[in-house]
């Protein structure tokens, strides 16, 4: 039976793990891969998968290394957390609202108040 180690942490380490979960599923979802198959490259199941992405403290390093490892062959852990992987920055680019069309000046004049 695996010990629940999260008692035994600072609340800061409870958040940076649940910080590396949420990049690790940005990671996925920017190389536009499904979380099931991230796990099955991996070799785990797609539960584990889920609270890896969830910052489960449970989750050993090498899970996370193997995870990360099947979503970016290559990739290292601190390249991750500081987000140099260029599909990151193209989600965080999709994310972004973007106007279709700029605003006309009768609509700019409405706005302004």
């Amino acid at each position: 039976m695996k010990q629940n180690e999260a008692p035994l942490l600072t609340p800061a380490r409870v958040r940076e793990a649940r910080e590396l979960g949420e990049k690790l599923a940005r990671l996925h979802k920017a190389r536009r891969m499904r979380q099931a198959d991230a796990a099955l490259r991996a070799g785990m199941a797609r539960s584990t998968a889920a609270l890896t992405e969830k910052g489960d403290v449970r989750r050993t390093q090498s899970k996370i290394l193997r995870f990360l490892e099947a979503i970016a062959p290559g990739l290292t852990l601190l390249s991750l957390l500081q987000e140099f992987d260029p599909s990151l920055a193209a989600l965080r680019a999709r994310e972004l609202t973007q106007r279709i069309r700029p605003l006309s000046k009768a609509e700019l004049g409405e706005l302004d108040f």
